[in-house]
């Protein structure tokens, strides 16, 4: 069940009135496109519309995080998921390139879960693969945009995502959000840096290699 926030934790009252004042707006004026991309996943990708999955957010509080779906649910004939690249449409491929996948997110923005900027939301699984310093990219909201999105976004390794969060987290402020904002829907329409060469997502965390200082988990 989501809960409404109208001061979260932590977070700077002029940064959660910015996110109000622009998201309320926005998500009234886009529910027509919404409702469009809503009935185009339901015949492109069948039931459900929506992608949810559980997510760590500001200080690693889990929340359920909102998109719409890109991937047809696919199966081998033993029951398991295809790969990504043999799930993913036409039509999710252009919502990707688009970001109108992450429209569902302002839902969140709404119900205080995340901010409209700040460091993206990851898996759960990588909380115990970050270093002390990366853990740090948890101290504020999470963003449906953010620094290291507009610095290339899934063309960067990990350890310059979290660089990049870091420092969106020492220097935030109100002004750094609006540039964000602005950079990200020029980076939208140039579809810059949308996928890793090679891959339709992007490559998982499996920690952090030797040199950086950290220790790698083991596998299993």
């Amino acid at each position: 069940m989501m809960t409404f926030q109208l001061w979260p934790d932590g977070a700077p009252a002029v940064k959660r009135i910015m996110d109000l004042v622009l998201t309320v707006p926005i998500f009234i004026i886009l529910l027509p496109v919404m409702l469009i991309i809503s009935i185009m996943v339901a015949w492109q990708h069948g039931l459900p519309i929506l992608f949810h999955q559980k997510r760590p957010g500001h200080r690693g509080a889990i929340f359920t995080i909102y998109k719409f779906r890109t991937m047809q649910t696919l199966t081998d004939r033993h029951g398991h998921l295809l790969p990504d690249s043999k799930r993913l449409t036409k039509f999710g491929k252009f919502l990707r390139a688009t970001s109108l996948d992450e429209l569902p997110e302002l839902l969140n923005v709404l119900t205080g879960e995340m901010s409209l900027v700040g460091p993206r939301p990851l898996l759960i699984d990588y909380l115990p693969l970050y270093s002390p310093e990366q853990a740090r990219r948890h101290e504020v909201l999470p963003g449906i945009t953010g620094w290291a999105q507009i610095h290339g976004r899934n063309t960067l390794s990990w350890q310059e995502k979290f660089s990049l969060d870091v420092w969106y987290v020492d220097h935030w402020s109100l002004w750094l959000d609006v540039k964000i904002l602005l950079l990200t829907i020029l980076k939208v329409l140039r579809r810059e840096g949308i996928s890793q060469p090679g891959q339709v997502s992007a490559e998982l965390f499996k920690g952090n290699p030797p040199e950086t200082g950290t220790t790698t988990p083991e596998s299993e």
